[in-house]
């Protein structure tokens, strides 16, 4: 399936700090296959997801040697033998810490994990990675600092943005989307809300998102996400629209929640990289090469589409939102 390019990325103000849980299981937890029953009557979690995953971050491809030592930025890294990023560790789906092994699981901790061991080699990926907790408020002060690399952590691509610091991608395209109970057969995407009720958070973009996609569709404001997903949990509404990242984490703890159809409007992430420097160059050349060989798609399944379900989305052409820098030309 594809993604709908609508004309300007739209974003729910507060999503990252709903997203967050510090504490909360791994999503290699989340997604084990099977569990047993321990001595204590409790249930214990397989290494099944946990050992997918290893092998996954553990199989990407590895950067020739020439086009390393060819980027200032690659050979620093290589030499120091860490890849620095600003990331998180409580953001359920794209990066989070088990607290027991303090291993990183999620979309964005592999991409980062797999782009570390592109560069450095090496059969342990997870740790080649070195995590600084980054905020709305500090991403740009991290790059521009030099305390980290790259900033791996849900980060819209802005033109804004980006007269700060760099941008390799997108590699990613998150957006509005639609949640409704599992027991709903008659809504599959944004067009079949027509006439439906739908939550909305008060104040948030997505009721302006909805009106465009859906302009029959009902909008029924509520206060904040928790409200909004317990009208939809209680049938106060048909459905429920928000940026699909705060979805992903509301379908992976709750059982009756699914994610239908894919984001019908745009946000574009994208890695973060220090500003002139020759990183964004050697990281679109990563990111086309996990693309091309299957390693972004084996990703997606492993994480977010172990959630939603459905076939692997094509991901957003490398260089085609503004704010991020073009891929240079084959050689």
């Amino acid at each position: 399936m594809t993604r709908p390019t609508p004309s300007a990325p739209i974003l729910v103000p507060s999503r990252r700090a709903l997203l967050t849980s510090a504490g909360g299981l791994g999503i290699a937890v989340a997604l084990a296959a099977c569990s047993d029953t321990g001595a204590d009557g409790k249930a214990v979690a397989s290494s099944t997801a946990d050992a997918a995953y290893n092998t996954l971050i553990n199989s990407g491809p590895l950067a020739p040697d020439d086009a390393v030592s060819a980027s200032t930025w690659a050979s620093a890294i290589k030499k120091a033998g860490k890849l620095r990023i600003g990331g998180s560790k409580t953001a359920r789906v794209f990066s989070i810490e088990d607290p027991t092994t303090h291993r990183l699981t999620g979309f964005d901790a592999a991409i980062g994990q797999v782009l570390a061991r592109y560069i450095i080699g090496g059969d342990d990926a997870a740790s080649l990675v070195e995590i600084t907790q980054a905020t709305s408020d500090t991403r740009e002060t991290l790059l521009t600092n030099s305390t980290v690399d790259v900033v791996i952590a849900t980060y819209t691509i802005t033109e804004e943005r980006a007269r700060k610091i760099d941008f390799a991608g997108p590699y990613y395209s998150s957006g509005q989307s639609v949640a409704v109970l599992k027991d709903r057969t008659d809504i599959a995407s944004v067009t079949d809300l027509a006439g439906k009720t739908v939550a909305v958070q008060s104040g948030s973009s997505s009721q302006a998102a909805l009106a465009e996609a859906c302009p029959d569709a009902k909008p029924t404001p509520f206060d904040d996400n928790s409200a909004c997903l317990s009208a939809l949990q209680t049938k106060q509404v048909d459905a429920y629209v928000v940026d699909e990242s705060l979805l992903l984490a509301a379908a992976e703890n709750s059982t009756d929640i699914t994610i239908v159809g894919q984001p019908f409007t745009e946000d574009p992430y994208g890695l973060g990289l220090p500003k002139d420097s020759d990183a964004a160059a050697f990281v679109n050349g990563f990111l086309s090469t996990i693309e091309s060989d299957g390693t972004w798609a084996r990703i997606w399944q492993e994480t977010i589409g172990a959630i939603i379900g459905g076939d692997v989305p094509q991901p957003p052409a490398i260089g085609s939102v503004p704010g991020a820098q073009a891929p240079a030309p084959a050689a």
